[in-house]
């Protein structure tokens, strides 16, 4: 199948595919005689499983180990059970900082009710005035990063 089929089979878009190839996630398709590149069902499975994978907020890193274990399935899985826990303990820190965050923008939302005018809005007042959480300079709720460290 060519590159927008596979695209359309497996709910992406052929740019993306291109990058994954790019990253060394999926293999490189074989060639018509037109130059097109031409994909199997292989591929396929590989960029469903790749897609779950980022669904799951994995990293491309996380995604490579992955890969590595599914194609020598004789390994011990021992590091693929680390490596989801790490990562669930990641999306727990997530979880933990983006409540804080919602809490603190309720916070901020609860200093102004009324419509007036924005010299007297208690959300930009409570923006001026609000300090830093301590210890934080990077108060943006982290992201996808296996090993950050940030809390």
């Amino acid at each position: 199948m060519k590159i927008g089929e596979l695209a359309r089979q497996a709910g992406t878009n052929p740019e993306t595919i291109r990058y994954y190839e790019r990253e060394g996630l999926l293999q490189k398709a074989g060639r018509s005689d037109g130059n097109y590149r031409i994909y199997s069902s292989a591929h396929l499975s590989r960029l469903n499983f790749i897609r779950r994978c980022r669904n799951l907020d994995m990293t491309l890193d996380e995604i490579h180990t992955l890969l590595h274990y599914k194609d020598a399935p004789q390994e011990n899985c021992g590091e693929v059970n680390r490596l989801l826990d790490e990562h669930i303990e990641h999306v727990a820190r997530r979880i933990t900082e983006l409540r804080a965050l919602e809490s603190e923008l309720q916070r901020l939302r609860d200093n102004c009710n009324d419509e007036t005018r924005a010299a007297s809005c208690g959300i930009l007042n409570g923006l001026s005035e609000t300090p830093l959480r301590e210890g934080k300079t990077d108060c943006h709720v982290s992201g996808t990063h296996r090993w950050d460290d940030r809390s």
